[in-house]
């Protein structure tokens, strides 16, 4: 079934392109999104047969070119069955926000079609080159995504974004190459390489396989100083691009962390566990700083990302400090990521699809254009509120169950360091409060751009059934967290054990 999940968006996607041409433009968005359904049933088949001991489950393992050690290898455990649940989210709320796409509405659908495939494909691989078959693809998906239906800068920020993530996807692939030579016999099966541990020292080859891994992955995430890509690619992207950009792939990067970084190199990880720590705070900090100056709405977003997902990285270093205080909570800051990797999808995707609306009704995303809002859009006014009190934490949604775990875990083994990023929580909170207040409060004010809408209608079925579901999602999470946690706590506590190796 798994396989089934991975590989029925392509199916669709190459139907969509044998269709003939005088099929009628609304028969895409409609199929896209009756897909993205059967996606989504799919993936709750599969959370409802996972087995309550963890461990990678649904696993098919098929032998693909054996004379290199390669195998199509998929399963999920805790890891990655949440964020295979996320996607499938994620791509049914795009799908829905998009049935009025008319714009080459077949080759649309079928990229974000074949980009659900390079997600789920991702997440689900247990073999290297497998895992880098999926990464490398989903950046040529993206590229076109952004390219053929971004805004007027698209074409510059398309290739910006595909330079510095397929450099990054090559540091990865030599890191992979690396293990693949350390490794005796020679496999790329991370499932093997993590029983043999090829690498448990922190020697000069550790090192060097370390640094690719961890370069190529901070690309994708991004962490600083590796994140100038991100604010031009989602600002030039259309809505859902960017909700998908956000929410499921900067998440390969922190992904990767947890499934690469910590069983296959242990000993390196240790090692520079600091270094972890403090590009984490740095990535905090800085992201929460650059997006309190920012003036356009959907570039603040993107650089609270940088911020969230910095969140993640301070819990990986935090995992690594084995020898610090606070040893047995370590499992909190693990558990935290996997949670802050899913709330982050959840609300920043909302938030791109909010700002999507901002801009099909009034063609910008300066902040400074609008005001007032809250009274002739009561719906968007609220989703949008919603969205940003749940983004900056606060307790009831998904945010705070993640950020209170990372904070609780890192506390005892990086003290300062936990609280230098407690600072950025409130950095948070005042630029998203001042992006709604002027959004949203005060006289009403609308740009005077071609094309904009006058008055500013509020948020249409389609526009609401894709976006309100994601927070629903998020309360849920924030108030009852625990089915999430039972999945995610069993694979935590053996991401503890490998990295202690």
């Amino acid at each position: 079934m798994l396989t089934v999940l991975v590989l029925l968006p392509t199916a669709v996607a190459a139907a969509l392109l044998c269709l003939p041409r005088r099929t009628p433009p609304r028969v895409f968005p409609l199929v896209w999104t009756a897909t993205a359904a059967v996606e989504s049933a799919l993936a709750l088949v599969l959370w409802a047969g996972y087995g309550p001991g963890g461990g990678i489950q649904h696993e098919t393992r098929v032998r693909w070119i054996p004379s290199v050690g390669i195998g199509y290898h998929v399963g999920l455990d805790g890891l990655s069955l949440p964020l295979v649940a996320l996607t499938c989210v994620l791509f049914l709320a795009c799908a829905v926000y998009a049935l009025r796409e008319r714009r080459r509405a077949r080759e649309f659908a079928a990229l974000f079609l074949f980009l659900q495939t390079t997600c789920l494909g991702l997440f689900a691989a247990l073999d290297l080159i497998l895992f880098f078959v999926f990464f490398d693809l989903s950046i040529v998906a993206m590229y076109f995504v952004i390219a053929g239906w971004g805004h007027r800068g698209a074409a510059r920020a398309a290739l910006q974004f595909f330079l510095y993530t397929f450099v990054g996807s090559l540091a990865l692939l030599l890191g992979f190459i690396g293990l693949y030579l350390a490794a005796a016999p020679h496999t790329f099966d991370i499932v093997d390489l993590t029983r043999q541990n090829p690498l448990p020292g922190a020697g000069a080859y550790a090192t060097l396989v370390l640094l690719a891994v961890g370069v190529g992955l901070a690309v994708k995430t991004p962490t600083v100083p590796f994140h100038t890509w991100l604010p031009p690619a989602h600002t030039e992207a259309p809505a859902a691009g960017s909700a998908i950009l956000a929410g499921v792939l900067l998440k390969m990067g922190t992904y990767g962390f947890l499934r690469i970084l910590v069983p296959l190199l242990p000993g390196a990880l240790r090692a520079y566990a600091l270094v972890f720590v403090a590009v984490g705070v740095v990535s905090v900090l800085y992201g929460a700083l650059v997006a309190l100056a920012q003036r356009d709405f959907k570039r603040m977003v993107a650089y609270t990302s940088v911020n969230h997902m910095g969140y993640v990285v301070l819990a990986v270093g935090a995992a690594a400090a084995v020898s610090s205080p606070g040893r047995g909570a370590r499992h909190l800051a693990v558990t935290g990521s996997v949670v802050q990797m899913v709330s982050h999808g959840l609300l920043t995707g909302a938030l791109f699809l909010l700002a999507g609306v901002l801009y099909e009704r009034g063609r910008t995303h300066d902040m400074a254009a609008y005001s007032g809002l809250a009274g002739p859009a009561p719906v968007f006014a609220a989703l949008t509120g919603a969205a940003a009190f749940a983004s900056l934490g606060l307790p009831g949604f998904s945010g705070f169950i993640a950020e209170f775990q990372i904070l609780a875990g890192s506390l005892g083994p990086r003290p300062v360091a936990t609280v230098l990023a407690a600072l950025g929580i409130a950095l948070t909170a005042g630029l998203l409060l001042r992006a709604v207040q002027k959004i949203l409060l005060g006289p009403l004010r609308l740009p005077r751009a071609p094309g904009a809408a006058r008055p500013f209608p509020d948020l249409r079925a389609h526009e609401a059934g894709a976006i309100a579901p994601l927070l629903v999602l998020a309360v849920v999470i924030g108030v009852a967290p625990r089915f999430l946690l039972d999945v995610v706590e069993p694979a935590s506590r053996a991401v503890l054990t490998l990295v202690a190796r």
